[in-house]
Formats: C-alpha cells, sequence, structure tokens
C-alpha cells in the first residue's frame, strides 16, 4: 500500500480511537503527538536498541515529568512494520494501529505492562 495511504489510514485510526478513550485520559492524549515513520532509523536501531520490527514506541517524558529528556514526549508508530505485521490486510492494520497505539500511550502515562493490559489498553 501507498506510504500516504497508510498515513491516512492511521491517523484515521489514532483519531477514533482518542475519541473513544475514557474522560479522564482523553486531555493526556489529545496533547501527545503521534509520528508515522515508515520503519525505525538506523540511529534507532543503534542507539536505542530497538527490534527492526517494531510496531511502536513511545520517547520522551512520562506525563507529568515534565521536559527533562532531549526529545519531547511523542508517540512513533512504523507503519510499514505494522502494514507487514498486518499481512496487508487493511482492517487488520487498522486494528494493530489501535492496540499499538494504546499501548504506547500507556507507556507515556507511566504504565508498565501489566498495567496496561489491566486497563485494556494492550
Amino acid at each position: 500500500m501507498k506510504w500516504k495511504r497508510l498515513c491516512e489510514i492511521a491517523d484515521d485510526t489514532v483519531r477514533a480511537a482518542r475519541k473513544r478513550l475514557p474522560v479522564e485520559l482523553r486531555g493526556a492524549a489529545d496533547g501527545l503527538p503521534v509520528t508515522f515513520e515508515p520503519w525505525p532509523s538506523k540511529a534507532m536501531l543503534e542507539d536505542v536498541d530497538v527490534e527492526p520490527d517494531i510496531l511502536g514506541l513511545f520517547v520522551g517524558p512520562d506525563h507529568g515529568d515534565g521536559p527533562a529528556a532531549m526529545l519531547p514526549a511523542q508517540i512513533l508508530l512504523f507503519l510499514e512494520n505494522l502494514w507487514d505485521y498486518s499481512e496487508g490486510d487493511e482492517a487488520a492494520f487498522r486494528e494493530e494501529v489501535r492496540i499499538t497505539y494504546l499501548h504506547e500511550l500507556g507507556h507515556y502515562l507511566g504504565w508498565d505492562e501489566d498495567e496496561i493490559a489491566r486497563r485494556g489498553l494492550d
């Protein structure tokens, strides 16, 4: 699928996921940028030590920690990886974008894997 279309689908999916969040989470989510990248960069693979097939990544300080990090808080979604993971199925791609976005949002909120799962954001 073409990059522009992947971005459109992902943007629509993230917007819809934000609208369905509980009210107490929407403000934090609305203020957190989501950036679309095809794949992790070479620097990420080397410096951050992420796997080449990673689907999403939260970078920056957790919500409420202030601007202590070098990078502003943001969620990175790796759309080509998500598309490959979804085996080229648009419905599966939408669902994986939603799940990955919510999972990374949980990390922004300072939740570990167990808390993310407990709150249904996995």
